[in-house]
């Protein structure tokens, strides 16, 4: 029996990403990071900034996200998100601006608590990927 299932990944472009292979996604959920395999129980979550892990039979993609909502429903996982960055495609140069940005967003003297956490979590994981 296959233990594969599909994946969509829509930000408001286009459909970004379309897989019928997959063995494991892990997603940065505001619960905490979420592991999902096939014949997981239904489930809709927000995405916290963080990387999403794709195991599939063809090997394993990850993707920069900084917000979204994920849900899992008969073995196909739809993930919606305004902006979504694919690592191996993700140059230096943009990752620093990136981080600088978060770290600005992160130190204003106006931000609510909930802007705040987004923004420190964003800056954390970028940090861990330079």
């Amino acid at each position: 029996m296959s233990e594969e299932f599909k994946i969509e990944i829509i930000n408001p472009e286009k459909s970004f990403l379309l897989k019928e292979d997959v063995t494991e996604i892990i997603v940065p959920a505001f619960e905490g990071e979420m592991g999902i395999l096939k014949d997981h129980i239904s489930i809709i979550s927000f995405l916290k900034p963080g990387i999403i892990t794709i195991n599939s039979k063809s090997g394993e993609d990850k993707f920069y996200v900084e917000d979204g909502i994920v849900e899992f429903k008969d073995n196909n996982l739809s993930l919606l998100t305004s902006s979504i960055l694919n690592l191996k495609e993700l140059e230096k140069s943009k990752l620093q601006d990136l981080l600088i940005n978060a770290e600005k967003e992160s130190n204003k003297s106006e931000i609510t608590d909930q802007s705040k956490y987004l923004a420190d979590q964003k800056v954390d994981v970028l940090k861990s990927l330079n």
